[in-house]
């Protein structure tokens, strides 16, 4: 049996596999788009490439691997467990949302009833209520609330995750204690910012602090628990942190309104934080990225 064990992830905007040994610590990584195996000290060349063997395709470049940062050095002494990168937006809902697909209690719908929209260039994995029936497949539809939900995580991961190109680094479904989460972490020139998701269906925003509505539905303290996610995140990280809502879909032809001390975007509006600056290094970036992607990190938020 291999001492060696394969772990996908996905780092500024690649897919990688990483080899690690049974301690934790990383001594090689495969990046599928260059085709490269980058090696590192701590395991032999040959039994690196038979733990990938499985997952090599087309024609492989194996080397040592760039110089790294002093936040990749962080990294690479980091159990696999512990690491949050690899979490996809909405990380607890595909479980939930998989339960669902397979529970044998759940009604039978034509895949064509479900109107949630799936990027084709989304780095995540599709869950099975996503994909459409295969061979032998029986369709099963999934909870409208969770799976619109998750659509709205998506949207804004993957806007978030756009701005890697401008110096921040991002983190999702980041694990609480207490079973709470935040939805996002985004660390970059403008700050660290946390941001909770709201999925806007459609409807108009309207906001009576701490209470946000969408159209006529029930009002709730949305902007009370976007300052709650910000308090948490600073007493761990120990750094100021701002609080943002990001409403996905909401009704394109009315504004989005103004909160006092919380960031209310949509999904499209994230964009413009790429041209915001002046209030962190990029050192200090990489230092609480790597500080916020440890696991252990929040146990006292």
């Amino acid at each position: 049996m291999s001492r060696l064990r394969v772990t996908p992830g996905y780092r500024r905007g690649r897919d990688r596999l990483y080899v690690s040994r049974r301690d934790g610590r990383t001594v090689a990584w495969y990046d599928k788009s260059t085709g490269r195996v980058n090696l590192l000290t701590g395991a032999g060349h040959e039994d690196i490439l038979a733990a990938l063997a499985p997952y090599l395709t087309g024609e492989v470049t194996i080397g040592p691997a760039p110089v790294p940062t002093p936040a990749e050095l962080d990294r690479l002494s980091l159990p696999p467990d512990d690491d949050l990168a690899p979490n996809r937006p909405g990380e607890a809902l595909h479980a939930r949302l998989d339960e669902a697909s397979e529970s044998p209690d759940t009604r039978h719908r034509s895949p064509s009833s479900l109107s949630f929209p799936a990027s084709p260039s989304s780095p995540w994995r599709i869950p099975p209520w996503r994909r459409g029936p295969g061979p032998g497949h029986v369709f099963r539809s999934a909870p409208r609330g969770l799976a619109a939900e998750l659509a709205a995580q998506e949207a804004v991961g993957a806007a978030l995750d756009a701005l890697e190109g401008a110096g921040w680094r991002v983190l999702h479904a980041i694990p609480l204690p207490g079973a709470a989460r935040i939805d996002h972490l985004a660390i970059g020139p403008a700050g660290v910012l946390t941001v909770r998701t709201v999925a806007g269906h459609g409807r108009r925003v309207r906001v009576d602090d701490p209470l946000v509505a969408l159209g006529r539905g029930e009002a709730r303290p949305h902007l009370r628990w976007a300052r709650r996610d910000a308090e948490r995140a600073a007493s761990a990280l120990a750094t100021a942190v701002d609080p943002v809502l990001a409403v996905a879909g909401a009704h394109a032809s009315h504004p989005l309104p103004v909160a006092a001390d919380v960031r209310i975007l949509g999904e499209a509006d994230i964009a413009r934080l790429a041209a915001l600056g002046g209030v962190l290094k990029p050192a200090d970036i990489e230092a609480l990225y790597a500080t916020a992607r440890n696991r252990h990190t929040w146990h006292r938020a």
